[in-house]
């Protein structure tokens, strides 16, 4: 019978040796016999009165290991050759035995593990719990790739795992892991979209790029949220240039559109010159929001930290106005407070106007959702943290691969996806009344 172990957790901390107290295994106890259970109990205080450690490099744990692989090494060899070790019946058989050889395979619980490995004589044996080639029985792929996404360089991948696990992973091997995710990587940035999405919020981040010199790279990233209320990253793209770009902006635009983008009720960005042009050649009747939070965050730029609270009491009505004449009539107030102190302030708001002015004409709760790129410069933040952690990347692709990983890490526990559907409920029905012209059929959803 081949044992497997799925998940072996550390020991809690026991009685000293003769205390005649079980092992304490928690909730994971595994599905053994009574006579097993017993066994195992007996071995551990067997081990401990022999002075022996449960765990580290000459551990009880690491020989368990080992013995637990190679049996079950042995199991499938027997059920490949189709008769056990030792057994007459493989006498003239044709294939038989022909020795073990060592290898040594990384474990999440005990570090490395030496072990042999049975071969055949016509080498026809593939195994299946340590399979041919394979060097780790971890989840080791996965802390690479964590630690990739977090900014860490594969040298510093290197040493940390070698720190924790007891075992030198060169940083080719690094490398090699991390570069297993590009065909997955492109696939992602190819998959086929939704037909219709509520609001698409966008915008660029700077990475240091070394391309000849060290220099800014605009990557450009979108996030769509869609008529569920299921949020999603919906592409990353590498720019060309020191900045930001409208017609870039255009081109990646058209790749959505490509995938499947028919409509977008909404694009929600940081107000770049020209990007207003760029998105109705794509989708005409897409509204172009420029981002609240962007324009007050613009605003204190111009002024005195101690005046922020005041300008920001005197900024809330026009943005909470009722309508545009509203609103005009609330930026003449603040011209007339703070016009000769900060005329930029104002001058920032006028020039803005009209890509500001969009969403007052609509229901307040799709106000609330659309009124800021808070959505996407969350993410933004995630990215900032690797790429600067790193410093810069000495190719496109790498730092492409750094801002995947990050996407592939985000929100593993559902958690962010349901607060955040839960936030635009109310918005989605608003939706659904404001634009029911351009809502798709039941069945083209």
């Amino acid at each position: 019978m081949t044992v497997t172990l799925e998940a072996v957790k550390p020991l809690k901390k026991t009685a000293p040796p003769g205390a005649g107290v079980e092992p304490d295994w928690g909730e994971s106890r595994p599905d053994l016999s009574v006579d097993d259970q017993a066994a195992l109990t007996e071995l551990v205080r067997t081990a401990r009165a022999k002075g022996v450690a449960l765990t580290g490099p000459d551990g009880l744990l690491k020989y368990l290991t080992k013995t637990v692989i190679e049996t079950a090494l042995d199991e499938e060899m027997s059920e490949h050759l189709g008769y056990d070790k030792h057994d007459p019946l493989g006498r003239n058989h044709g294939n038989s035995r022909n020795g073990t050889r060592a290898k040594t395979v990384l474990t999440d619980n005990c570090g490395p593990v030496e072990i042999e490995v049975p071969r055949d004589r016509d080498a026809s044996f593939e195994p299946v719990i340590v399979k041919k080639r394979q060097r780790r029985l971890t989840d080791l792929d996965q802390v690479v790739l964590s630690l990739y996404a977090k900014g860490l360089t594969t040298g510093e991948i290197s040493a940390h795992l070698e720190e924790i696990y007891g075992a030198k992973v060169s940083k080719d091997t690094v490398s090699k892991i991390t570069d297993r995710v590009l065909d997955e990587m492109a696939a992602f940035w190819s998959r086929p979209l939704e037909r219709v999405y509520a609001a698409i919020f966008i915008d660029a981040i700077m990475v240091k790029v070394r391309d000849g010199q060290v220099g800014n790279q605009p990557f450009y990233a979108a996030i769509g949220v869609d008529l569920e209320g299921h949020k999603d990253i919906l592409g990353i793209w590498a720019g060309t240039g020191d900045g930001e770009s409208a017609k870039f902006w255009y081109a990646c635009l058209t790749d959505l559109k490509n995938r499947g983008i028919k409509d977008v009720f909404f694009i929600v960005c940081d107000g770049l010159k020209g990007l207003g042009d760029s998105v109705n050649q794509v989708w005409s009747r897409a509204t172009v929001q420029t981002c609240i939070i962007h324009l007050i965050r613009g605003s204190f730029r111009y002024a005195s930290k101690k005046y922020w609270g005041q300008l920001a009491a005197d900024l809330k009505p026009i943005y909470t106005a009722s309508d545009e004449k509203a609103a005009a009539a609330a930026l003449d107030v603040l011209e007339d407070k703070w016009g000769s102190r900060y005329p930029a302030v104002i001058r920032l708001w006028r020039n803005a106007w009209s890509e500001f002015i969009p969403f007052l004409d609509y229901h307040v709760d799709i106000r609330k959702v659309i009124c800021s790129t808070n959505a996407i410069e969350s993410v933004n933040a995630r990215f900032r943290r690797a790429t600067r952690a790193r410093g810069h990347f000495p190719t496109e692709q790498a730092a492409m691969k750094t801002l995947y990983l990050v996407v592939r890490s985000l929100d593993p526990r559902g958690t962010g996806q349901t607060r955040w559907a839960i936030r635009w409920k109310p918005a989605l029905n608003a939706f659904a009344i404001t634009f029911a012209d351009r809502m798709p059929a039941a069945e083209e959803q």
